[in-house]
């Protein structure tokens, strides 16, 4: 059966707005389900709204989403190409870290959308939604450095990359996170060099002994 991209995501943000599977929703002034193409062969998962996306429903509009627009662009991608969404669907009083609790609650949103979305690459911007991936990593390690990784049954690529908000905390990440869209860029560019070819994805084109090494050597 095929499904329609835009309204099965219509639907999971209609689930969200109405979603009390936490107490979040009791503090924050607007959900925040997630934004971009529902082709998008990028997919950007970040944290949780803050005071802006809570004011607007919209999420990395303010100055952390000001800066992941100029991050794009050194990986030639808009934010029209690509989806957006959060570990959380409201925001956390005060900014402060989600729980565990809140971010099981949250997890059919997100989960729904990577099904309906079907990315070709998962971006983690930050440690919690990196975590969701690649469980027990450093940032500070495996940043800019892509991974096979099986979830839901299928096959991603996550890229894990810091959040913007810390490239707008420190300078030194903000340098390297500048880095790691230039080398997100320079990997999807091979992606596509390798669809051209060989009419094939790039997991399918790649042996398993190059699957099983930790880091993909593509970049």
């Amino acid at each position: 059966m095929v499904v329609d991209k835009q309204e099965a995501l219509d639907r999971v943000a209609q689930m969200v707005a109405d979603c009390q599977r936490c107490f979040l929703y009791k503090t924050a002034k607007r959900s925040v389900s997630g934004q971009g193409n529902p082709d998008a062969k990028v997919f950007f998962i970040g944290e949780a709204p803050g005071f802006n996306e809570d004011q607007q429903g919209v999420p990395f509009c303010g100055r952390a989403g000001k800066l992941l627009e100029k991050f794009l662009e050194l990986a030639s991608l808009t934010r029209e190409e690509v989806f957006i969404a959060n570990m959380l669907r409201h925001r956390p009083p005060s900014n402060r870290d989600p729980s565990e609790a809140e971010i099981a609650a949250c997890r059919p949103f997100l989960d729904r959308q990577i099904e309906v979305i079907e990315p070709k690459v998962i971006v983690t911007l930050g440690r919690f939604s990196m975590e969701k991936f690649l469980p027990g990593s450093l940032i500070s390690r495996v940043h800019g450095q892509p991974r096979f990784v099986n979830f839901s049954g299928k096959e991603y690529i996550v890229f894990p990359m810091y959040h913007p908000a810390a490239s707008l905390r420190n300078g030194k990440i903000k340098a390297l996170e500048e880095k790691d869209f230039v080398k997100l860029g320079q990997f999807l560019a091979k992606l596509n060099q390798v669809q051209e070819k060989t009419g094939q994805n790039l997991s399918k084109h790649l042996s398993s002994q190059d699957k099983s090494e930790k880091q993909m050597k593509l970049i």
